[in-house]
């Protein structure tokens, strides 16, 4: 870990504090303090060796702060890749907690070579230290301290090992929170992620809009943002199911009439697939929450849940056969 001690002399470099707004987007900015396991990038803040920190020194003034943290996964993210003796990287999705100040705030689940996802919380002025050091983590789900053993025992085998190894800290942004918020009565499945209040994998097409789907077989439920979206207290999220794509193979006029075959099969099979099954949801911090609380209108099924306070949820949802889970929308109240 580096970082700047010892008694100050002319000779050295002046800190220069980030003053809010501001968007950080190198590892050569001064506000950079304290790097743990992260090297620094030219064009990013930096890459992570494994789980580590960086911590900013932030001009707050005694003002609240919103922190929006900007990762993503590329070919690079894999264990050892700082040494050149690297590991590809598990079949299963990323599970990484973000903590600040020592607390945690959200969680991410990064699935595939290319994915990306936004992370927001916000920071209090009593939260703030004197100096402005606002520190940051990026932990795997198998690490920390108030993380529920029975959790990570349903997690064995589903999660890809070191998953914050090789991850791309891309920027960050210190900002006031807005004083009111956008706060709709219903928010589609990808638009829940990009608000940051559910993670599935990493942020869909933000051209689109509409429903999510969950091919991690799982999802995270992060404590809302205050006045945001999912902050009264309980959300509904409705999920579906899609058909699976027909095989990727080029289509050529000879297929045309099979492709066509697969496509009235599978608007069959969706008119009776069943609805998704949720088959246990989790606290992080206190473990398993019993039986969900779910109803079910033909391959429509309806979670209400708690909006989690300080511990993130997750959601993890039997298989569908030959369908895939998705998210339609949350509603709140």
């Amino acid at each position: 870990m580096s970082s700047s001690t010892g008694p100050a002399t002319d000779l050295d470099q002046v800190i220069v504090p980030a003053v809010p707004p501001v968007h950080l987007l190198t590892g050569d900015v001064p506000a950079l303090q304290v790097t743990d396991r992260l090297h620094r990038g030219s064009q990013i803040i930096g890459r992570f060796e494994t789980s580590g920190m960086v911590g900013f020194k932030v001009s707050a003034q005694g003002r609240p702060l919103r922190v929006t943290l900007g990762l993503s996964t590329d070919d690079r993210s894999v264990s050892g890749w700082h040494t050149g003796r690297t590991e590809p990287a598990g079949p299963g999705p990323r599970f990484l907690q973000i903590r600040s100040q020592g607390r945690l705030r959200q969680c991410v689940l990064l699935r595939g070579k290319k994915s990306h996802a936004r992370v927001a919380f916000d920071l209090t002025p009593e939260e703030i230290p004197d100096d402005g050091l606002v520190c940051i983590e990026a932990l795997d789900v198998t690490e920390g301290d108030d993380v529920s053993e029975d959790l990570r025992e349903a997690l064995k085998g589903r999660v890809t090992p070191d998953g914050v190894a090789g991850v791309r800290l891309n920027k960050v942004v210190f900002e006031e929170p807005p004083a009111v918020d956008y706060d709709p009565d219903t928010l589609d499945g990808i638009r829940c992620e990009f608000y940051t209040l559910i993670s599935a994998g990493g942020l869909a097409n933000l051209n689109r809009q509409g429903t999510r789907q969950i091919r991690a077989g799982m999802f995270l439920v992060n404590p809302a943002l205050k006045d945001r979206f999912g902050s009264s207290g309980r959300i509904t999220f409705r999920l579906g199911t899609k058909a699976e794509p027909a095989s990727l193979i080029p289509a050529t006029w000879r297929r045309v009439n099979s492709e066509l075959r697969w496509l009235r099969h599978a608007a069959k099979k969706m008119v009776h697939a069943a609805a998704p099954s949720v088959e246990r949801v989790f606290s992080l911090r206190d473990g398993d929450l019993g039986t969900p609380e779910v109803s079910v209108r033909g391959n429509v099924t309806e979670l209400t849940v708690p909006s989690p306070a300080s511990s993130p949820l997750l959601v993890m949802l039997a298989p569908v056969p030959g369908a895939v889970p998705t998210l339609e929308c949350g509603i709140q109240g």
